[in-house]
């Protein structure tokens, strides 16, 4: 792709489609080509060792670095307007190995009560393993600040709560971390780098579950963190010596992909980055069907009898409906409803014909769930309570389908309970 530096910036999906170019793959493809080798030769033993050290770039083994995961790498990079990404197997694996790499024991974490349910369970789980961790309603700047300790390190919220919805107050907490040099992690699952850039709420780090929007098309798994820049890792002091050879805006970076990728080994296979490579080029096409489908069917379904209550940032009763429309350029397309009392969740999905019964999200195909009884049954009833979410709450992550098409499966369904 040929851009002269004085002309405009190209549109993100033009960016995407051409991503691979840039590198001049093999061939002239337009696809960087699925590379399967887990060892590298070098032509010297010195160029290697030269790899180990950080010394100059290469690839030394397939757990830390391969060159279809370093191209998605690269495009996570671009879409994020940030300075670098390390690519995991999945979502969870790119959080968990963040956190473990970055924090010591006695250290706190200040994080989102709306937290996903995996997310949630990974915390109290290094809670045991002596970080801290206190929960509180992110929605609120307010509440983070007063959760924060001397010893607080991190603090992470999710740009769209799922299933509930809540919106963080992105902005608020952005400038506090800021201010205090605080790392300030932001999951943007629900959201994607289309509808939303955290560097923009100076976000630290940037997490994506790349099997959701990303991806597109729920057939690959995949994570990423992203460095935005926005923070100064010489204060850090969770940063190893051995890592602070090179710039100091690496330093995070390094540490991740060494002590957390490298050391735990949740790997990102060449095949899935190629798949999730190209799903992402029509990210922009996607997002606008299903966010206006979700909107759509959130009205619809608001005005509807036998449902007391839809949750969508794109409603305007929606308790951060004002702060949605200035943060997303779309609310997304994720939303959930409560029937009516005594109507049944199950009997209403089951009536459904072109809802898929799944735990995913973000996929072309419209998927339903009941919250309670699968994805957030474990945490138990006295925490779903702390969340907002009720028995009969069902959880719809909008697919592409033909938008009447949607409607009249809804409004049959709901006319069978």
């Amino acid at each position: 792709m040929k851009q002269n530096s004085n002309e405009k910036k190209l549109g993100l999906t033009t960016q995407i489609i051409h991503s691979d170019r840039q590198d001049h793959p093999e061939h002239g493809s337009l696809h960087k080509p699925i590379h399967t080798s887990v060892a590298y030769d070098f032509p010297k033993a010195e160029d290697l060792a030269a790899v180990f050290q950080n010394k100059a770039k290469g690839f030394a083994y397939a757990r830390q670095a391969n060159p279809t995961v370093q191209a998605l790498e690269n495009k996570i990079t671009m879409m994020e307007e940030s300075i670098g990404s390390v690519c995991f197997g999945t979502g969870m694996a790119a959080i968990g190995s963040t956190c473990l790499a970055l924090l010591r024991k006695d250290d706190h974490i200040v994080s989102g009560v709306h937290l996903f349910g995996n997310t949630n369970s990974l915390l109290r789980t290094l809670d045991c393993l002596g970080v801290a961790v206190s929960f509180v309603d992110a929605t609120d700047v307010k509440n983070v600040e007063k959760a924060l300790t001397p010893k607080t390190r991190m603090v992470l919220v999710e740009t769209i709560a799922n299933p509930a919805t809540q919106v963080a107050d992105l902005e608020g907490i952005g400038e506090l971390c800021y201010s205090r040099g605080i790392l300030y992690m932001v999951d943007n699952t629900l959201t994607s780098p289309y509808l939303f850039v955290p560097k923009k709420v100076k976000a630290s780090l940037v997490v994506n579950s790349l099997t959701k929007y990303f991806g597109g098309h729920g057939n690959a798994l995949g994570g990423s963190v992203t460095d935005t820049g926005c923070y100064n890792w010489n204060n850090d002091p969770g940063i190893y010596d051995i890592y602070k050879m090179e710039d100091s805006q690496r330093w995070g970076l390094t540490q991740i992909r060494k002590k957390g990728l490298r050391d735990f080994g949740a790997s990102l296979s060449p095949e899935s980055a190629h798949l999730l490579s190209v799903g992402s080029e029509t990210l922009a096409l996607r997002m606008e069907r299903s966010t206006s489908n979700a909107l759509i069917l959130a009205e619809l379904l608001q005005k509807h009898p036998k449902i007391s209550h839809v949750y969508y940032p794109g409603l305007k009763d929606h308790p951060q409906f004002e702060r949605a429309q200035k943060l997303f350029k779309r609310p997304g397309a994720l939303f959930s409803f409560e029937l009516a009392p005594g109507l049944d969740p199950f009997k209403f999905l089951n009536a459904t014909e072109l809802i898929v019964n799944s735990s995913n999200l973000g996929d072309n195909r419209t998927l339903g769930i009941a919250a309670a009884h699968t994805i957030f049954y474990e945490i138990g009833p006295e925490r779903r309570a702390q969340m907002g979410i009720k028995d009969n709450l069902i959880r719809i992550s909008t697919g592409i389908e033909d938008c009447q098409d949607l409607c009249d499966d809804f409004e049959n369904a709901l006319s069978s309970c």
